[in-house]
């Protein structure tokens, strides 16, 4: 997969409706201050697009061939925000660990659900990015069999 242009991502955030183009919009600038080295792609999933960051090889145990998926990634939903976070540390799934710090949002194994973008605890968000970069920096590996 190449990087999207620019424009690709603009294109994105301006498809997104109302109130939700602008807290992807700071969302978006808070992973890129946070974990710049995660460069953005758009992805396909189920047949929707994510705004995604840090590409990197990934095989799940149901995979027979590896591929890519994004390290974090961003989808609006009709009545929330999923902010997905697909790293692995020590066997558990980054919003698993840290599910306490995070705010009012709903967790999943890897997706972090909030209705609103001040439901999130953004220096939270902040740090555990910059952790991820700093990681995947040092070469450990985000990502294994699952």
């Amino acid at each position: 997969m190449t990087a999207p242009d620019p424009t690709d991502i603009e294109e994105y955030l301006a498809g997104v409706d109302g109130r939700r183009a602008e807290e992807l919009r700071l969302l978006h600038s808070v992973i890129r201050t946070s974990a710049p080295g995660f460069a953005p792609v758009l992805v396909e999933s189920g047949g929707a697009p994510l705004l995604g960051y840090g590409l990197l090889p990934y095989k799940s145990k149901s995979m027979k061939q590896p591929s890519e998926w994004p390290v974090v990634s961003l989808a609006p939903r009709k009545n929330y925000v999923s902010l997905y976070i697909s790293a692995v540390i020590d066997g558990r799934y980054v919003p698993e660990i840290h599910a306490d710090r995070l705010g009012k949002v709903s967790c999943g194994k890897s997706c972090i659900r909030f209705k609103r973008l001040t439901d999130l605890n953004l220096d939270a968000i902040g740090e555990i990015l910059a952790d991820l970069e700093k990681r995947w920096r040092a070469g450990e590996k985000l990502y294994g069999e699952h």
